[in-house]
């Protein structure tokens, strides 16, 4: 059960950027830092992978409605790295079943990406592009912060990723109604754009 702190942590953090935390994880194991990062994540092409992947999202993650777009992609990805990565951990350190471990990934990383997405949908309501930027960089910064706190005090990093967990869904729910007028205005949108291509056919008919 040794681990059992890193895994939720990781999967908290993979659910807000899979790619840092696998970039983050894969450092730490190859400069030595810890010696629980599997070897799979301390290659040299994952890391490369990874780091390039990092970087589409730290643009992606600031432009709205972009964001979303890539919330929407990663709805996939997240769980599923965060899931792998908690497997690879335990089976690294031998001291919690893989299965159980990247159901705990997993599980944890979807709700955490799930915060994260109805958050965004509620700071794209506002016209400004600030509030993406400076979101984007607390979550940036709160995924580094708490990871590399993992490695050298596990339980008090899951007890943070727990604690902010907990503040975020608290947060989605609190911020429903906006999240809802960001769907209705984007309906309203599609629709306007349906009518403007019906209606342009006949501005110029064949006999004017």
């Amino acid at each position: 059960m040794s681990v059992l702190p890193l895994v939720f942590t990781s999967g908290w953090a993979s659910g807000i950027n899979a790619y840092a935390v696998v970039l983050l994880l894969g450092i730490f194991g190859a400069t030595g830092v810890s010696d629980e990062v599997p070897a799979s994540l301390q290659r040299t092409d994952v890391l490369v992978v990874v780091a390039v992947l990092f970087l589409f999202e730290a643009v992606a993650d600031k432009v709205p409605y972009v964001d979303t777009a890539w919330d929407a992609v990663h709805t996939v990805v997240r769980p599923v790295a965060g899931a792998v990565v908690a497997a690879l951990l335990a089976g690294e350190s031998g001291s919690l079943p893989e299965i159980a471990a990247g159901a705990i990934g997993g599980s944890t990383a979807l709700v955490s990406h799930l915060v994260k997405a109805g958050t965004r949908m509620a700071v794209n309501t506002s016209p400004e592009p600030f509030s993406n930027i400076a979101l984007s960089a607390v979550e940036d910064l709160g995924v580094a912060g708490v990871v590399t706190f993992a490695i050298f005090h596990p339980w008090i990093a899951a007890t943070l990723a727990g604690t902010f967990l907990v503040a975020g869904l608290a947060i989605v729910i609190f911020l429903a109604s906006r999240i809802r007028r960001f769907w209705r205005r984007r309906a309203e949108r599609r629709a306007e754009r349906r009518r403007g291509q019906a209606v342009l056919p006949s501005a110029n008919p064949p006999w004017g």
